[in-house]
């Protein structure tokens, strides 16, 4: 393993001692049994946009605010939208490895699993983000479509709600209860020469580094990212590896702004634990033990990404600013997968072998101005934008004959690799295109300022077109299409009562293409119509809220309503529209710092997601969230945190007949700060995770009209260091 996690260092060191290094020095005060040590910060510029990042608030777990897609970076008592950013001092104190361990810990999150793979899905307010439609920088389809290593990651923005007009339709298909964007690190102005080591569930290591530097006058700058993880995790017989690197550039000067980023990951998974389909008639099983693989031992998810981008932006005077910005991404997949589906209450189950590979190509852009005017005693900020997306899609697949596998959840044994030639798709070796989008919007948005600014106004609207084509896996030949366009308005009030408190209230859609039916039900059975496209959809959304500021505490209580269709399968196993759901739900959240050296950050969530009478698959009523850190005095640089997180009971069919128990997790965690030599800082952490070991279903579906259940991670402990040189 060292050869590996060398080959990585090496070269980031190499690419950096070109470059004027200057050993990043703390002076510390006189300790005093009270005081802190110092925290190491990096300031740095979101991208190529003179707003910059938002500051962290009190605490430095979460920021002030967020990007609200084209109405750019905004802080949170002045946006009519719910936003929370989290920093990059939160991600590295949990020790999260990826998008989904962030997000967890927002009440109004929870995370699911794809249709049949280990894709990440996160679940808010009762509906996905599928983890490819989530943003970077603002630009759709660019990050890894299954995982992403939060090496990459300086800020994870959740918006909460609706969002076609800021972000435009999510070409994947989803995000219509809100919007994930990862902000990429930069060069702050303190160089950096960071390296982590650290072991985690139990026998997995890694090593990452994280290096910038900026010229002597500040212009130029350049942030090097590299990691490899490598080793089993907490489940038995499951592994994983990762490799990622990460490049980012950027100039300031007086009027342009320019950065540009690239990415590479490379995740392989093996044997890593199946959902669960449940048998239809059939009770919610007992949890199998979490530490237990079910997986069969040619399991396996091989997925490769590289990716980037480029933005720039321009001031013409202190009043109009340019910008235009792209991306590319090419990703490849392979994997192998056997869901069992229960046959009967002793857990005997059957499952069918299925074989994939897939390439994508994505290309992606956007352009604005921003312009501000007066007209009398109002203040104007008017945003023009457009936006273009393309991908394809080469995908080709293998099944073994359908339920041919036998097992048992709770006592798994292993299975012969089976022939998955009993029914294919396409050609494994030289995969045709199968499917492609192409998207391009034109948007406008004025934000207004009354009243000295205690009273602002954003309208705004969006006009969106969405082609869609599937074509023939075997032989390539057009067998579906569509083109269609809609029109998705938005208005937004926010008025401040004081300065510690605005009242917001807001309107907005969400539009996403038409769902594609997949090849297969979650259980292995043909769907009737697989590789249709529905039509686009869009939904319907209204929010009010209040928000508070008392400088150390900040927060929000906020009432929404959404209105979508749902699709999903029939009867005869057909993707149709089926009905509408309509969630209704009651959003708090906090955050901040109660006293000195005391953090809090936390929240509940209750929803209503309503389907003709019934629940919704996998949208708990209750969720929620509570974190705190301490640090303590007696003890120079020694900081306590934990977390509770609590889900609701949940359904996994349309019926309501299959109800998955509620839950609760309790992760602990410290870190220790020392210095070494001439000011040097040691960051010891520490995390166990699920304390108490608990066996629960993490999730139910995550795809339309899907229950297949996820089992929840055991308990596991992680611990690694990280010196600041």
């Amino acid at each position: 393993m060292q050869p590996r996690f060398l080959s990585l260092l090496y070269p980031t060191v190499s690419l950096l001692s070109g470059l004027t290094v200057s050993v990043q020095v703390y002076s510390e005060t006189e300790a005093e049994p009270n005081s802190t040590l110092p925290v190491v910060e990096v300031s740095a510029s979101a991208d190529a946009s003179a707003d910059g990042l938002s500051s962290p608030y009190a605490g430095g777990q979460v920021a002030e605010g967020g990007k609200i897609g084209i109405l750019g970076t905004q802080s949170n008592m002045d946006s009519p939208f719910s936003v929370t950013s989290y920093t990059n001092e939160y991600i590295k104190d949990k020790q999260a490895d990826n998008i989904g361990d962030v997000l967890k810990t927002d009440p109004s999150v929870r995370v699911a699993r794809g249709f049949g793979n280990f894709q990440q899905v996160y679940i808010v307010r009762g509906l996905p983000i599928y983890s490819d439609d989530i943003g970077y920088n603002g630009l759709y389809g660019l990050l890894p479509r299954q995982y992403l290593a939060t090496e990459f990651v300086e800020r994870v923005e959740v918006l909460r709600g609706a969002n076609a007009f800021l972000n435009g339709a999510a070409p994947g298909g989803s995000g219509l209860g809100g919007a994930v964007n990862i902000v990429p690190k930069r060069a702050g102005n303190e160089d950096l020469t960071q390296v982590s080591l650290g072991v985690e569930y139990g026998t997995q290591a890694y090593l990452s580094t994280d290096l910038s530097r900026r010229s002597d006058d500040g212009r130029f700058g350049v942030r090097v990212n590299a990691s490899q993880h490598d080793g089993d995790t907490a489940v038995d017989g499951e592994s994983a590896e990762l490799g990622m690197a990460a490049i980012g550039a950027d100039y300031r000067g007086e009027s342009l702004r320019v950065s540009a980023d690239f990415g590479y990951q490379n995740h392989k998974l093996k044997r890593s634990q199946p959902s669960i389909n449940i048998g239809t008639g059939l009770p919610i099983p007992v949890t199998p033990v979490a530490s237990n693989s079910i997986a069969q031992p040619w399991n396996y998810s091989n997925e490769k990404d590289v990716f980037g981008t480029l933005r720039a932006e321009y001031d013409f005077n202190d009043h109009l600013t340019a910008w235009v910005a792209a991306g590319i991404r090419d990703g490849d997949e392979s994997g192998f997968f056997s869901n069992p589906t229960t046959i009967n209450t002793n857990g005997d189950s059957t499952a069918t072998g299925f074989q994939n590979v897939r390439e994508d190509a994505i290309q992606t852009g956007e352009t604005g101005l921003r312009v501000k005017f007066k007209t009398g005693s109002v203040d104007h900020r008017a945003t023009l934008s457009a936006n273009v997306y393309s991908s394809e899609s080469k995908n080709a697949y293998g099944f073994s004959a359908f339920s041919s596998i036998i097992g048992n959840i709770y006592n798994p044994f292993p299975s012969a690799t089976p022939d998955t030639t009993f029914f294919t798709g396409g050609d494994m070796s030289n995969p045709l295109l199968t499917a492609k989008t192409k998207t391009a919007s034109i948007a406008i948005a004025d934000e207004m300022a009354f009243m000295q600014e205690r009273l602002l106004l954003t309208v705004g609207a969006r006009n969106q077109t969405i082609e869609d084509y599937a074509f023939n896996y075997d032989t390539g030949a057009e067998t579906d299409r569509y083109d269609e366009s809609k029109t998705t308005p938005i208005a937004g009030v926010v008025y401040k009562i004081n300065p510690k408190v605005s009242a917001y209230l807001n309107y907005i859609e969400g539009l996403v293409k038409g769902e594609e039916a997949p090849d297969t039900t979650s259980s292995g059975a043909p769907v009737g119509n697989a590789g249709a496209i529905l039509e686009p959809y869009s939904t319907e959304q209204i929010e009010l809220g209040l928000k508070f500021d008392s400088g150390n505490i900040g927060g929000a209580v906020s009432l929404f309503e959404s209105r979508k269709p749902i699709s999903g399968l029939d009867a005869n196993n057909v993707f149709v529209e089926l009905d509408n759901q309509v969630n209704r739900g009651l959003e708090i959240s906090f955050y901040g710092e109660a006293q000195p050296g005391l953090r809090v950050l936390g929240g509940a969530s209750f929803l209503d997601a309503d389907v003709d009478g019934k629940k919704a698959i996998g949208a708990p009523n209750t969720q929620a969230n509570l974190g705190l850190e301490w640090d303590i005095n007696a003890v120079y640089g020694l900081t306590l945190e934990g977390d509770l997180s609590f889900t609701s009971a949940q359904y996994a069919d349309d019926a309501n007949t299959q109800k998955v128990p509620d839950w609760s997790t309790l992760g602990l965690g410290a870190r220790y700060v020392m210095d070494l030599w001439d000011d040097q800082l040691l960051t010891l952490r520490g995390r166990l995770e699920n304390v108490t070991d608990e066996n629960y279903w993490a999730s139910a579906g995550g795809f339309p009209g899907a229950g297949y259940l996820t089992i929840g991670a055991p308990r596991s402990l992680s611990i690694s260091a990280t010196i600041d040189f």
